[in-house]
């Protein structure tokens, strides 16, 4: 039987802004994809149920053409929907068992685990594809989160075997230090999309990690 190939989480993981405009949208995340952004996360806080699916549904079409991975963030639901690569959860976004259970064994589940090692081996145990930790940063998108440290990156390198994403206030100039400690990705919001150039912040974030990551 032909094994199916899994979509891989590494590199630049750009999540979507809160972006009510679908045209302005989908503009913004083409220049991303063709900087090089490897997975696109679509997230939007703002948008109603009807406007997410839509434009979850025109960006599964955009990054196939790119081969860019597309994970829907919280809602199992609509990234079965758009046949999403995956889902993205958050502490209270529902149970992991559960979400395999309806995406089947094919499809990405990634956890955010914030600060803390423990929660980030309980999703793992329980079948999440890839963790992520943060804020490394101070985070325009969420200034109250919690707070986390390099190490912690270089401690989950050496204990779990799935993909690593760092999430929090990275920018070009902190970004290499999470790269250079084992993240496999970096998850980037307000540098990416409040950049001058979309298209070469996407170019020069996915430099960091062909200059090497000694993980």
């Amino acid at each position: 039987m032909t094994q199916v190939r899994r979509p891989v989480i590494k590199g630049l993981y750009a999540i979507t802004p809160d972006e009510l405009d679908t045209a302005k949208l989908l503009q913004q995340v083409e220049c991303a994809l063709r900087g090089g952004a490897a997975v696109l996360q679509y997230r939007n806080k703002l948008a109603d149920a009807v406007l997410q699916q839509k434009q979850a549904s025109a960006l599964r079409e955009m990054t196939r053409r790119f081969g860019t991975t597309f994970i829907v963030n919280d809602d199992v639901q609509l990234a079965l929907k758009v046949f999403a690569d995956g889902v993205h959860l958050g502490a209270d976004d529902g149970d992991i068992a559960a979400a395999r259970a309806v995406l089947g064994r094919d499809k990405l589940i990634g956890a955010s685990c914030y600060n803390r090692a423990p929660l980030a081996r309980e999703a793992v145990r329980q079948g999440a594809d890839y963790v992520a930790f943060g804020a490394f940063f101070s985070s325009s998108v969420k200034p109250g989160a919690v707070a986390a440290e390099v190490s912690m990156l270089e401690n989950a390198r050496r204990e779990l075997k799935v993909h690593i994403v760092a999430i929090g206030g990275i920018t070009l100039e902190n970004g290499k230090q999470l790269v250079t400690a084992g993240t496999d990705a970096l998850a980037v919001i307000s540098a990416l999309w409040q950049a001058p150039d979309i298209e070469q912040a996407a170019k020069e974030f996915s430099q960091l990690f062909e200059q090497g990551n000694p993980a």
